[in-house]
């Protein structure tokens, strides 16, 4: 195969299109990879739409990859050709700047990011560093690691990064791409798993997940009930409401933490009395660097942790992409290759 597909956005606002390029070549520290499977996830609309400083047009989008090693760089040890790899939002260090050499390495000032500041995986190959994989186990398909390598990482590494330990009452704060997931971390991990959504209706879905409470927003204080409950240890909010992230921090227990990974663009209001009151904070979490995306997929495989996906052709990609940004996706649209 010297030529591969894949889709490009041309500029900024432009339509997704399928256009034919010749294979890429891996340089030093690189590899290539064959894709098998790329998550259509919300973020994909920063280079869809121009929202990222530098982005070099054409760009091809897509940071939620799945496929094999297919060529190697020069200077690359222990990737060879054959394995079984991932990418997701965190795509290379810089291993300079302060935050690299204390080891933040999600926390890079200089980070690369899977069709963002290089190709990603809306293609039939593509060309990433060695040091942004992740192994896929055995047990997980292609389509069913993708949503793992950003979805996954980011709640599950959010989770065991929270402080809370098994027993604790720990909240998901809506049960979408991520909260669905965080819910079965959340089960897995031992908590107390409280989920939080809108509507009864998600109630039979909260459980199907593990979910041992739900709570209906629109009908529940949300806070007043995780108070009875004795207080959230952690609360993972996986929403895109400001407004409904700050509803919940009072149900925080003392030293309770709200953990935010989904990102909204309203404000967090917060009274600094529900802070001070029982010592509690709010914190952000990035998604995690390769190993701890390897340790999700491990996590994943081990416990029967797995996305709700939509699997569609690489051609398809504006179609999903579109189903995606309109909500209608359950949960995570996945683009297949074929190979």
């Amino acid at each position: 195969m010297s030529k591969m597909r894949c889709v490009q956005v041309g500029k900024p606002g432009a339509p997704f299109e399928l256009v034919e390029r010749d294979l890429p070549r891996p340089k030093a520290g690189e590899v290539r990879i064959k894709v098998q499977a790329c998550g259509v996830c919300h973020s994909d609309s920063i280079a869809k739409m121009g929202l990222f400083p530098g982005i070099a047009y054409p760009v091809v989008p897509g940071h939620e990859v799945a496929g094999i090693v297919d060529e190697v760089g020069p200077d690359v040890i222990g990737w060879p050709v054959g394995t079984r790899v991932g990418v997701g939002w965190f795509g290379g260090h810089c291993g300079r700047c302060e935050p690299c050499r204390r080891g933040d390495l999600v926390d890079c000032r200089n980070l690369r990011i899977p069709g963002l500041t290089y190709d990603g995986g809306y293609a039939d190959a593509m060309i990433a560093p060695a040091d942004a994989l992740a192994l896929i186990p055995d047990d997980l398909t292609p389509a069913e690691a993708a949503p793992l390598l950003c979805a996954g990482v980011t709640t599950f590494n959010a989770l065991r990064e929270s402080g809370a330990r098994p027993g604790d009452l720990v909240a998901i704060l809506g049960i979408g791409g991520l909260g669905h997931l965080g819910v079965q971390y959340a089960v897995k991990m031992g908590f107390r798993t409280v989920a939080i959504a809108r509507g009864a209706e998600k109630e039979p879905l909260a459980h199907k997940l593990g979910a041992h409470i739900y709570l209906d927003s629109q009908t529940q204080d949300v806070a007043a009930e995780l108070t009875k409950l004795g207080g959230a240890k952690t609360i993972l909010a996986t929403v895109t409401s400001g407004k409904a992230m700050s509803t919940v921090i009072p149900g925080l227990a003392v030293r309770g933490k709200l953990v935010v990974v989904g990102v909204g663009m309203d404000p967090i209001e917060v009274s600094a009395l529900d802070l001070l009151g029982g010592s509690r904070s709010i914190v952000g979490h990035a998604s995690g660097a390769s190993i701890d995306s390897q340790d999700t997929l491990a996590f994943s495989a081990l416990t029967g942790v797995r996305p709700t996906i939509e699997t569609v052709p690489l051609e398809q990609a504006p179609e999903a992409y579109e189903k995606m940004m309109r909500n209608e996706a359950r949960f995570r649209m996945v683009l297949t290759t074929g190979l």
